[in-house]
């Protein structure tokens, strides 16, 4: 249930991405404080890639990512490294240690890969979320209903009808 709910919001990425021009995805964004859908692009695919790459390891660090700019300004690319991190995300659970660096404190953090795979696709809603936000005045651009929103509030609103 989990890694195809990431397949299908990693659909919507992928099927949203293939109608942006290379200038729409590049462009600063006002609504996105400047930044472009490219750079929000490659910020959810490498920390998709942290976690498939590091799982082996059994230790993820999502600070110690590629940061590839060449995700962020090439769109058919970006797209293939989603095709990528689908294909390779089905992977059995097991447990992780999660560093991170807290108030210049390094922290580990016992953790598990379906807990992390969670986590990621939450991070990738948020992102869809702001990116959904910074097209609404682009023309022709059509995404998913549930792009950007969690799975709780498309349930909430499915009841509430």
């Amino acid at each position: 249930m989990l890694i195809q709910s990431v397949r299908h919001t990693l659909g919507e990425v992928d099927s949203f991405l293939s109608q942006l021009t290379q200038e729409q995805y590049n462009s600063p964004c006002r609504e996105l404080s400047g930044s472009s859908i490219g750079q929000h692009t490659r910020h959810i695919i490498e920390l998709f890639q942290c976690l498939v790459i590091q799982y082996e390891q059994g230790e993820i660090n999502y600070d110690s990512r590629q940061r590839n700019t060449t995700i962020e300004t090439l769109p058919d690319y970006a797209r293939s490294c989603i095709q990528k991190i689908r294909e390779t995300i089905d992977k059995p659970d097991k447990l992780l240690a999660l560093l991170q660096k807290v108030a210049g404190r390094e922290l580990t953090i016992a953790t598990n890969y379906y807990r992390e795979l969670l986590y990621n696709l939450e991070h990738c809603i948020h992102h869809q979320a702001l990116i959904r936000v910074a097209i609404l005045d682009m023309d022709n651009i059509e995404v998913a209903e549930s792009f950007g929103l969690a799975p709780s509030t498309i349930e909430y609103r499915q009841c509430a009808q």
